[in-house]
């Protein structure tokens, strides 16, 4: 059993982690209240314009546009979506290896790059020879600087601009989706090209157009496909606290037990310490006496 100085010292250590995780999940749960308002504001715009898409491209007759233009599928560009930083449980490594189950599996042997949206997935990939930055900023993870429309907009336009120009065949999003602060959804997407409802037999909606319905497709994707990745940004964010939040909860409770399994062996070695005193102090007495 240890003894009593080196059990003081590692209670003393683990009330120091403690205070740190639990300070940790309270800035988490403050940061998650803003990143999840944002993202409840988002998603109901987002999924009505993607509606409102997908109805209206489903009735052109195939030359609806250069983000819709199917391929041969040779190469293909996948956007990692991940956090800057760690501490928050399975998040980031969940979105790294749903990317490795991809090169592996549908995507092997087509030529694939990796566009890091996050430090973790930067770190991760850039050693890789799937890693590009080709046409983005040297950092592009710093959108989580400043993460706005704007910035995620001029992100959106240079894929969409690669897509257009024959680069990439095909561009998939992989990130998590925030569903409540313990269940993260990991998502993988096919941003590019713009895929037209399959026909169920519903009754379609009829729209009446100004200016005509071709011109305003032009106009209609492009912004569609900015809000579809500033959504998917806002998610992973909202997500990537909620786990953090859940992690470091997780963490406090450990740490707490841990605490109190400390203190029980300290109380148990320094009771051991005692009798074995009292023992010496009682035989050194009959000593005396003898």
């Amino acid at each position: 059993m240890a003894n009593l100085k080196e059990i003081r010292t590692r209670i003393t250590s683990v009330n120091s982690t403690m205070q740190i995780t639990s300070a940790m999940k309270m800035v988490s749960a403050a940061k998650l209240k803003r990143a999840q308002d944002a993202i409840t504001r988002m998603r109901p715009y987002a999924e009505k314009l993607q509606e409102i898409l997908s109805n209206v491209s489903s009735s052109l007759d195939g030359n609806e546009g250069q983000y819709s233009h199917q391929r041969e599928v040779k190469n293909v560009l996948i956007v990692a979506i991940t956090s800057n930083r760690g501490l928050c449980g399975g998040f980031n490594n969940n979105v790294q290896k749903e990317i490795r189950t991809m090169l592996r599996g549908p995507l092997s042997g087509k030529n694939v790059k990796i566009l890091s949206l996050g430090k973790k997935a930067f770190d991760n990939f850039k050693r890789t020879p799937h890693h590009t930055t080709d046409g983005f900023a040297a950092t592009p993870y710093t959108i989580y600087d400043k993460l706005n429309f704007e910035n995620v907009g001029e992100i959106a336009q240079v894929i969409m601009k690669q897509f257009a120009s024959g680069k990439y065949d095909q561009v998939f999003l992989v990130y998590n989706k925030f569903k409540n602060a313990a269940v993260q959804i990991l998502m993988n997407e096919q941003y590019l090209p713009v895929v037209k409802p399959a026909i169920t037999g519903t009754t379609k909606t009829d729209y009446i157009f100004e200016p005509e319905k071709d011109q305003i497709i032009q106009e209609l994707i492009p912004r569609s496909l900015k809000i579809q990745l500033f959504k998917a940004l806002l998610d992973s964010n909202a997500a990537e606290h909620g786990a953090r939040m859940t992690a470091m909860h997780k963490a406090t409770d450990n740490a707490g037990e841990l605490v109190k399994e400390l203190k029980l062996n300290y109380n148990k070695a320094r009771q051991a310490a005692i009798t074995g005193e009292i023992l010496e102090i009682v035989a050194g007495s009959e000593a005396l006496n003898g």
